[in-house]
């Protein structure tokens, strides 16, 4: 008998209202949404009593009303400090789920590339749009990407045609300004063609620390031949809950690398899923995590081997302090027929107190007998004797203690292909684990 879910009626209090606002987009996108109205009316809210929800309790906010969270003034103190002049790269602004036009700046896209409000596209009916969205998060399979969807109407869309490679990063920075219990259900579609490139760095930050909700769904298509590097980083505040499902679907011969950094959040919840649907396919999933206090974080990962000759390298790696809770769950799926592929998974965690606790769950299910497909879950502490030997040489207790936990994360950080974004994540990965209570100098 399926685990009985708690009713997600207190996020569909304000859907009447809703969809009397969002009356100017088309009849196809009103039915996906009210679909999917449907689909989470019937799921529900899950609980530990769901398998793939066992670790992390969320029933909780079904027991709460949640506003949407309006629009916001686009003012420009709102996004100072969260946007990276130094990068030089297209900025797309989502102030509390809405496009925020008068805080973006694409002039440097090349010429053919949409990137936009994906309000605006759904309106102008970009053909991209009405092939793609929707495909991949499936409301009927996902509670939180079934309301995410039923509240479907604003966020970006971004489209590279065939043979386009965008050489400046693209930022897509969603900002929550707080609100105690607002929701803001956060969209991204990202399109790439046959033999396109691009960088894009999705950027979760956040300016109040009143308890708040951010539900984010990121649809990404990536076609034959194309390379496309994606970074994540969730830097929300300490009173936030951040819940979001990442799909992508991965053409011949591409190379698509996707990398998760959880740095905030009371709670964090990323369901991170690839499926390498053609041939000679190169997918990298890593993430990074560091947490302290009371804050939890579930990282979800399944790739998806459906077609032969894929290559999938996935690591994920998470510091610990004080009471904080980890949850890892990865599995490596290969379909019946999907012969030579070669999928290699390893999670490792570093705690920094005996209170922390860690629940891995690495994970293979094969179905084809010509593969190579390896992986492992270790959870220890800081070695003594690495530490002994810095403070030989001259180095304190706490630099020691820092450099050792850095280098940690430098295999996952080392992966992010574009030099701008990997040396500002490192930055601050860097100054996050200086707050670590057990990091701080005495």
């Amino acid at each position: 008998m399926p685990a009985k879910m708690e009713s997600a009626e207190s996020f569909l209090g304000a859907y009447a209202d809703f969809e009397r606002a969002a009356n100017t987009q088309p009849a196809w996108a009103k039915q996906l949404r009210q679909a999917a109205r449907e689909h989470a009316l019937a799921l529900g809210i899950p609980t530990t009593r769901h398998e793939e929800w066992r670790y992390t309790n969320v029933s909780s906010l079904a027991k709460r009303a949640h506003a949407l969270a309006p629009a916001a003034n686009a003012d420009a103190a709102l996004i100072t400090g969260h946007t990276w002049p130094a990068l030089n790269g297209i900025v797309l602004t989502v102030l509390d789920g809405h496009f925020a036009p008068a805080l973006s700046s694409a002039a440097a896209l090349p010429s053919g590339v949409t990137a936009c409000g994906l309000a605006e596209a759904i309106v102008k009916e970009h053909p991209a749009v009405q092939a793609h969205l929707g495909r991949l998060a499936r409301s009927s399979e996902a509670p939180f990407v079934a309301l995410n969807t039923a509240f479907l109407r604003d966020g970006v869309f971004l489209h590279v045609p065939q043979g386009v490679a965008v050489d400046a990063p693209i930022h897509l920075l969603f900002v929550n300004t707080g609100g105690s219990d607002t929701v803001r259900h956060a969209r991204s579609l990202l399109v790439f063609e046959a033999g396109s490139r691009a960088t894009v760095l999705e950027h979760y930050t956040g300016t109040g620390a009143a308890p708040s909700l951010t539900n984010a769904v990121t649809e990404t298509f990536v076609g034959p031949g194309a390379v496309v590097d994606h970074t994540k980083l969730q830097q929300e505040s300490a009173a936030a809950w951040h819940i979001a499902s990442s799909e992508a679907l991965l053409g011949e011969k591409c190379d698509y690398a996707a990398h998760s950094i959880s740095l905030g959040g009371l709670l964090t919840r990323n369901d991170v899923n690839a499926k390498l649907d053609a041939e000679h396919v190169e997918c990298t999933v890593n993430g990074f995590y560091v947490t302290e206090g009371d804050q939890h974080i579930d990282n979800h990962t399944l790739v998806d081997h459906a077609k032969p000759n894929g290559h999938s390298y996935e690591v994920y790696k998470g510091v610990l302090d004080e009471r904080s809770v980890a949850v890892f769950n990865g599995k490596i799926f290969v379909r019946e027929g999907a012969q030579k592929t070669d999928a290699k998974q390893d999670n490792k965690h570093l705690l920094l107190s005996r209170d922390a606790e860690v629940q891995t769950k690495p994970q293979l299910e094969i179905f084809a007998d010509d593969v190579k497909c390896t992986h492992g879950a270790v959870v220890g502490q800081l070695d003594p004797n690495a530490v002994f030997y810095l403070r030989a040489r001259g180095i304190g207790q706490t630099s020691a203690r820092r450099m050792l936990t850095f280098a940690f994360a430098e295999e996952v950080l080392g992966e992010i292909e574009h030099a701008g974004v990997r040396e500002r994540v490192a930055e601050l990965v860097r100054a996050r684990m200086a707050q670590a209570p057990s990091l701080r100098a005495s």
